[in-house]
């Protein structure tokens, strides 16, 4: 039986959730392979791992300009440079347990849905101390330099454009595929009846007759979650839209969303970290959310028209102006913009439809079968 080992970083969640599909979705294949999903940050010095978790949320919460300075000038730094080929060393002083591990696991092709495992393992396959194939998944809307790993026997790209700049910069045209970005299987049937709008409004507690607004993040510029689910409560007056506020894991927006949703009993759900978030999205006529590139990828493959706000600097501005201009999404910059384009947007059914329509011609809900196909048949 093949085996396929699946590499992420947990340096947000993207990475780890493009991973997690594709080995949810291998599950289902025919014939049958066997697929190992291993976090790579499981497997590195503790002071590494901070430094590359930890340090990377504190600097785009805490100091945007920075990590945008930093994105750009990264992106224009050859991979041969002096500043490229010290990092790298720093990452193999740190990384020795990794690379142990993903020699113990004896896979016959790897796919990657972060640069890092990949850097490191085409270092093994130059040295000859591998000799199986690395895949590596894109994961957002476009191209940053720190994708060009040389020597991956493939690069799934989410779109044409981002295909179109990887031989821009030199990818050879056969190693390219445009895919999509793997979403889990939960987001891939959008028409199955335990998937309809009114059914999943309805588990929710939810009037299926009334519009529904999903607010899933909040960030800088926009307030708190609980703040700007307070505000559009306001905007249309009491019995107009109703709103699904998620938390995640943040326990104290979770207990003040809760407190809201007792004052305004029927126009509130409140929920906290939960694995039916493709229930809640089918719910929704209208998705209020960061433009993270998996976030996105699920939208899509439901057809869900958004509105996004608080974009990481970079890959995240980048994923919004492609939505922007594939018609999919509006974009608010801060909070007064918000309220007017929630507001705007929830009186305009048409345009919502629109929207949806745009959206679901952009969605690739077999995004991860795709991916497993290409390599899987390169294996066989």
């Amino acid at each position: 039986m093949t085996k396929l080992l699946i590499l992420s970083v947990s340096a947000g969640n993207g990475h780890v959730r493009a991973a997690q599909a594709l080995a949810a979705t291998a599950q289902s294949l025919a014939p049958p392979c066997t697929a190992v999903h291993t976090d790579a940050m499981a497997h590195v010095a503790g002071g590494f791992r901070k430094v590359y978790t930890d340090w990377y949320i504190q600097l785009v919460n805490r100091a945007p300009e920075l990590w945008s300075y930093l994105h750009q000038r990264t992106d224009t730094t050859p991979h041969h440079a002096p500043s490229q080929r010290l990092r790298r060393g720093i990452e193999r002083l740190s990384t020795g347990a990794l690379v142990r591990e993903i020699r113990r696991e004896k896979p016959d092709a790897v796919i990657c849905t972060h640069f890092l495992p990949a850097e490191l393992l085409m270092r093994e396959r130059n040295r000859g101390r591998i000799d199986y194939p690395v895949w590596l998944q894109i994961t957002d809307y476009d191209l940053h330099n720190m994708w060009l790993v040389p020597g991956m026997a493939g690069y799934l790209a989410a779109t044409e454009e981002v295909a179109f700049r990887l031989r821009a910069r030199g990818i050879p045209a056969d190693r390219i595929h445009v895919t999509g970005i793997p979403v889990m299987p939960a987001f891939s049937e959008p028409d199955v009846p335990a998937l309809a709008r009114n059914t999943c409004a309805a588990e929710l507690g939810l009037d299926p007759s009334r519009p529904v607004l999903l607010m899933a993040s909040g960030g800088a510029g926009v307030g708190d979650l609980a703040s700007m689910v307070e505000r559009v409560l306001g905007l249309g007056g009491e019995g107009n839209f109703q709103v699904i506020a998620v938390a995640g894991r943040n326990v104290e927006a979770h207990g003040k969303l809760q407190a809201l949703a007792a004052r305004h009993p029927g126009r509130v759900v409140a929920v906290g970290f939960t694995n039916e978030m493709h229930k809640m999205m089918a719910a929704a006529d209208l998705v209020v959310t960061k433009p993270g590139g998996l976030t996105v990828s699920e939208c899509l493959a439901l057809g869900k028209p958004m509105l996004l706000i608080s974009p990481i600097p970079g890959q995240e501005e980048h994923n919004a102006g492609f939505l922007m201009e594939e018609g999919a999404a509006w974009l608010a910059y801060d909070a007064i913009g918000l309220d007017y384009k929630v507001a705007r947007l929830m009186a305009d059914p048409a345009k919502l439809a629109n929207m949806a329509a745009r959206s679901r011609a952009l969605g690739k809900p077999q995004a991860a079968r795709a991916v497993l196909q290409h390599v899987l048949g390169a294996v066989a």
